[in-house]
């Protein structure tokens, strides 16, 4: 999955502008993000604070790097049984 160059914090900043009233378009315009982006993170993120926010990505990077982890087992074990029907 691409990591965001946003920072928890800037992504939790972006929402609370808004919640606090500041149009979506302005503070798109001062990240230089679109509001299809903005959408996606409010959709997403706009229930947790900076810390969980955190520990969410950390886990999806995680997730990420274990699901990689099982498809290169997975083919390992497959090109490994190739290997022995062709022996026999």
């Amino acid at each position: 999955m691409k990591r965001s160059k946003f920072s928890e914090e800037q992504i939790t900043y972006a929402l609370r502008q808004a919640e606090a009233g500041t149009a979506v378009a302005d503070v798109c315009r001062q990240l230089g993000v679109s509001e299809a982006t903005f959408y996606v993170w409010k959709k997403k993120y706009a229930h947790l604070g900076v810390g969980e926010l955190r520990r969410l990505r950390q886990l999806e990077d995680e997730n990420a790097r274990l699901k990689q982890l099982v498809a290169d087992l997975t083919l390992d074990k497959h090109m490994l049984s190739e290997a022995l029907r062709k022996k026999a």
